[in-house]
């Protein structure tokens, strides 16, 4: 059984990394997953949440479109830009451009693929300042307001209408770019671990300490190397599920980041921020992470959770086909979301977030025939297939997709839950932090080290924060 699991997320996740537009599933400048290299920057409006059962809308209740008839009056040739080499691969299997022919025959499609993410952004920028940008680019959270003036409104499209977090991260009420994946985020558990260290899972923060430490206790008298959470911290950018997640679901403000760039001191006690932080510091300085968790990279802690040396994990959906290729076996395995609210009596909030967007820049020769691009590859003569074939989930209501049923125990867990649709941070954010090198990933790190002063320097930081605001003129 076990191998027959495996091999299925295998199938289904290598293809994972064929995605449109490949990168991690955060937003910050070393990416969540450990793949982008990008500072964060995006939209700059407030984000809606979306509904928790978005990902359970049916093509019915979206009012699902067939596939358009062909048309022959629209031609031309579109450059649409990409960086991943994989993604190239995944257009070649399913065929994208022949398939985009069969209901356009007098159109063409000139896949242009650069070397990596950097040299992508890199292109893009020079490329916009010489209005020069290709038809069709996708875009990340964080450079949706970096090229808007550059970006069509998608506004009106029907690929519009049926995407569930579109409207979410609208830029002054435009729409300049349609997600077409979503990421989330778990906790992964070993049920068994559990049962015999008789924890259960916890549903708030207090609780979830209280587990991890009865987790450590219990394991780590007879095995010195035991982590009741598995973090691989040589690799800083791990510990995203607290630093940077965190202060979003505390006030359940996707848009927390810039929020912040507002602020004269966001570091100061009662923000969100700040007591987010305090509780990554009374988790972190717990013990619970094992003896060194400095000391190993994110592969390793995950091959050590695999092998039942850790009880948990904290890890996006990506994380399952490695947790499984390791794994004697899978059947004990279970995942619920971060619960860091107070008490039951709060709302319980999980986080997600729109990747991978798709938008036309307003470089376009044929605009419509670029628009005509995007509702194809959000129709169903594209997409349903082509998010089949990865990890992420849908984002379009006419393509509900199913989660694997590891990761569905989350959602039968918190029914209920609230989804925060979470935003990275726009420019101001991002110039803000260039000057003051605040480094949420690094910090967390810093936490794990003994005697670290968190309060000392929360309080340098404010002082950072309002220097660096007044020098830069953001108000």
């Amino acid at each position: 059984m076990k191998k027959m699991i495996a091999f299925g997320l295998a199938l289904i996740m290598s293809l994972t990394l064929l995605a449109g537009c490949g990168g991690g599933s955060g937003s910050d400048t070393t990416g969540t997953s450990g793949k982008d290299t990008q500072a964060p920057k995006t939209t700059g409006e407030k984000t809606t949440q979306a509904p928790a059962d978005a990902t359970q809308a049916t093509a019915t209740d979206a009012g699902a479109a067939d596939a358009p008839a062909v048309n022959e009056d629209l031609e031309g040739t579109l450059t649409f830009a990409i960086w991943d080499n994989t993604a190239q691969t995944l257009y070649d299997e399913l065929d994208l451009v022949g398939r985009f022919q069969e209901i356009y025959p007098n159109a063409d499609i000139e896949i242009e693929k650069l070397k990596d993410d950097s040299e992508y952004w890199n292109a893009m920028k020079m490329r916009a300042s010489a209005d020069e940008l290709p038809d069709v680019m996708f875009n990340k959270t964080f450079t949706l307001s970096r090229f808007q003036e550059y970006l069509v409104d998608l506004s009106g499209l029907e690929a519009t209408k049926n995407n569930l977090y579109a409207e979410g991260y609208a830029t002054n009420g435009k729409i300049l770019g349609l997600p077409s994946t979503k990421t989330q985020e778990y906790v992964y558990y070993w049920k068994d671990m559990f049962k015999e260290a008789g924890v259960e899972v916890p549903t708030t923060w207090s609780d979830f300490i209280d587990v991890s430490k009865k987790l450590q206790e219990y394991y780590g008298k007879d095995n010195a190397n035991f982590a009741a959470i598995g973090l691989g911290g040589k690799d800083e950018w791990v510990t995203y599920p607290f630093m940077e997640y965190m202060p979003a679901l505390e006030s359940g403000n996707g848009q927390n980041w810039n929020d912040m760039a507002k602020q004269d001191a966001p570091f100061a006690e009662g923000t969100d921020v700040y007591k987010a932080y305090m509780k990554a510091n009374d988790l972190f300085t717990s013990g619970v992470f094992g003896k060194d968790p400095l000391g190993i990279g994110n592969d390793q802690a995950v091959s050590l959770f695999a092998q039942k040396q850790s009880a948990m994990i904290a890890l996006g959906g990506w994380g399952l086909v490695n947790i499984t290729d390791g794994a004697d076996s899978v059947d004990e395995l279970g995942t619920f979301y971060l619960p860091s609210r107070d008490s039951k009596s709060d709302p319980f909030r999980t986080i997600t977030q729109g990747d991978c967007f798709m938008s036309v820049t307003t470089c376009s020769k044929n605009p419509e025939l670029a628009k005509a691009f995007v509702e194809f590859y959000f129709s169903d003569a594209w997409y349903p297939e082509y998010v089949a074939a990865i990890a992420d989930d849908s984002t379009m209501a006419t393509a509900p997709k199913e989660k694997a049923p590891i990761l569905a125990q989350a959602d039968e867990l918190a029914p209920d839950a609230e989804v925060v649709l979470y935003d990275g941070g726009g420019d101001d954010f991002t110039a803000i932090v260039s000057e003051t090198t605040f480094d949420y990933k690094k910090l967390g790190c810093q936490m794990l080290v003994n005697g670290f002063d968190l309060q000392g320097t929360l309080d340098e930081l404010n002082t950072k924060w309002t220097a660096a605001r007044a020098k830069l003129g953001i108000q």
